[in-house]
């Protein structure tokens, strides 16, 4: 297992405990050169967005990862936390249902759009 695998499941791993919904995880390593993982959550409320959140950026900095942040503070229906090699989107289910990445990222992209 490589670092950012391990990573990937510490994330998976810390949602699920905190009670997160539908949380899939999209490999980016053929599709972009933004990242290697993309997980995509959703929280029952603003107060429970914030809350995952928190404890993914936790589990980012425990791992060494000191530059990953959150962006978003002020919107309480959609999160993300940058962790460089694995980016977490969490999201009230409705906008998750609008913003439909799951759909977006895992399609296949031609190589020529691979670069991002």
């Amino acid at each position: 297992m490589d670092k950012i695998s391990d990573l990937e499941k510490i994330v998976l791993n810390t949602l699920d405990i905190n009670k997160a919904q539908d949380i899939i995880s999209i490999n980016l390593k053929d599709k972009s050169s933004m990242a290697d993982y993309m997980i995509i959550a959703s929280g029952t409320s603003s107060r429970h967005i914030q809350s995952l959140s928190e404890q993914v950026l936790e589990k980012f900095k425990d791992n060494g990862i000191k530059d990953s942040k959150i962006e978003g503070k002020d919107s309480s229906e959609w999160k993300l936390v940058d962790g460089i090699d694995v980016i977490v989107h969490i999201f009230h289910p409705e906008k998750r249902k609008f913003y439909e990445l799951e759909k977006i990222w895992s399609e296949l992209i031609p190589k020529e759009k691979v670069m991002i």
